[in-house]
C-alpha cells in the first residue's frame, strides 16, 4: 500500500471539495454585496447629514471590511486550486503565505471587530450606528451580509483551513497599520466632510472619543490575540507535525498509523 501525506484529509476528497465550495459561496456572497450597495443602495439627499457626500461609501469600516473579505476569501479559493492547504508541504506558495497572514492581521480580527462592534451598538441605541431611517433603503439581508455573516463565515473558515500564523509582531503590526489607516481616514472625512462618520462620535467631547479609539484599538489587539489562541487550540496537532517537519529540515515526517487514524478522526470531528 502506498504511504499518503498525513495531511491528506484536510487537502482532498469530501473536506477539500466542501471547503472550496464554502470559499465560492463566500467569496462571491461579499462580491456581490460590495457592488450591490455601490450599485442600488442610494441614501435620497434628505437622508444625508450635511457634508456625508465626502468619502461616500468608503466612509465606513463595514465596507472596508466587506472588501476585505471578497479579497480574502477569493484568495482562498485560488489557494483551493493553484496552492496548498497541506500542514506542512515541500514548498509554501506564496498565495497560502498571504491567505495565512491575511487571516491572521486583517480578515479576523477586523471582522469580529466590526461584528461585536455593530450589534453592541444596536442593541444599546441603534440611532448611534444605524438610524432605522435607514432600513427604508438598505436592505435587511445586505446589513446581515456586511455585519453578521462576516462573523458567522470567519469562524467557519478558522475551523476548516489549517494555517500557521505569523510572529506576533508582524501580525500586530499589520492590524496596528490598517486601523490607523482606518482611523486616520475618519480625522480625512471630519476635516473635509464637516461630519464624523458614526453619529456615536459626535456625542463624544475630545477626551471621550481618545478614549473611545484608544479601545477600539485595543479591542482589535485583543480580537487578534483570541484569534490566535482559537487557531493554535483547533489545530494544535497540525501544529505538532508542522514544528516536527520544519525542525527536521523542511521535509515531512511520514505518520505513523495512529497518527493517520487521530487524523482521520479530526477531520470527522470538524466536519
Amino acid at each position: 500500500m502506498a504511504k499518503s501525506k498525513s495531511n491528506d484529509g484536510y487537502q482532498r476528497g469530501v473536506y477539500g471539495a466542501l471547503r472550496t465550495l464554502m470559499h465560492f459561496i463566500v467569496a462571491v456572497q461579499f462580491s456581490y454585496g460590495v457592488y450591490y450597495d455601490f450599485t442600488y443602495v442610494h441614501f435620497p439627499p434628505g437622508m444625508l447629514r450635511p457634508g456625508g457626500e465626502f468619502g461616500g461609501k468608503l466612509k465606513f469600516l463595514t465596507v472596508w471590511d466587506a472588501i476585505l473579505q471578497a479579497v480574502y476569501f477569493t484568495i482562498c479559493l485560488l489557494n483551493d486550486f493553484i496552492g496548498t492547504n497541506e500542514v506542512a508541504p515541500k514548498r509554501m506558495p506564496l498565495i497560502r503565505k498571504v491567505k495565512d497572514y491575511m487571516l491572521a492581521a486583517f480578515a479576523f480580527p477586523v471582522a469580529l471587530n466590526v461584528g461585536v462592534t455593530f450589534w453592541t451598538l444596536m442593541a444599546i441605541d441603534r440611532e448611534l450606528v444605524f438610524p432605522k431611517v435607514l432600513d427604508a433603503v438598505f436592505p435587511g439581508w445586505l446589513n446581515h451580509v456586511m455585519h453578521t455573516n462576516i462573523v458567522i463565515f470567519m469562524v467557519i473558515e478558522i475551523c476548516t483551513s489549517f494555517r500557521q500564523y505569523p510572529t506576533r509582531k508582524a501580525g500586530l503590526t499589520g492590524l496596528g497599520i490598517f486601523m490607523a489607516s482606518y482611523l486616520g481616514w475618519l480625522h480625512v472625512v471630519r476635516h473635509y466632510g464637516g461630519i464624523w462618520v458614526y453619529p456615536v462620535l459626535e456625542v463624544l467631547n475630545f477626551p471621550q472619543r481618545l478614549v473611545f479609539f484608544a479601545v477600539s484599538l485595543g479591542f482589535s489587539v485583543g480580537l487578534y490575540l483570541l484569534g490566535e489562541f482559537f487557531n493554535n487550540l483547533i489545530w494544535t496537532k497540525e501544529l505538532k507535525q508542522l514544528r516536527a517537519a520544519t525542525g527536521a529540515g523542511g521535509a515531512t515526517s511520514q505518520p505513523t498509523v495512529d497518527d493517520e487514524m487521530s487524523t482521520k478522526l479530526h477531520t470527522i470531528n470538524i466536519v
